[in-house]
């Protein structure tokens, strides 16, 4: 598996449109035959920080998904509402064993 965290940080003005085109984005996202899963966590203490929890099943799956229609709309609208630019960093699974432990 190919796993992608993304740190965001967006203007306080622009969470709730933040969400809703995150949101589009994730559930088209699952659509996807090479994603295994992609979550949308905010932040309890500052609900101006997001993280998308992204698995694929291979690092050609992420680059796919990049290309889709619906990540350039999403990376379009979001853009303007960034406080900073979003970070990423990028894991592999370990467990359980079927990961290839």
């Amino acid at each position: 598996m190919h796993i992608i965290h993304v740190q965001i940080h967006v203007k306080p003005e622009a969470v709730e449109g933040f969400k809703t085109a995150t949101r589009a984005n994730a559930q088209a996202s699952l659509k996807e035959s090479g994603v295994v899963r992609f979550d949308f966590v905010q932040q309890q203490d500052d609900p101006t920080r997001f993280v998308l929890i992204e698995v694929y099943r291979t690092v050609d799956d992420q680059a796919k998904h990049k290309q889709t229609a619906h990540y350039t709309t999403w990376s379009e609208s979001v853009a303007p509402m960034m406080a900073e630019p979003r970070s990423s960093a990028k894991y592999i699974d370990l467990f359980p064993e079927e990961a290839g432990w």
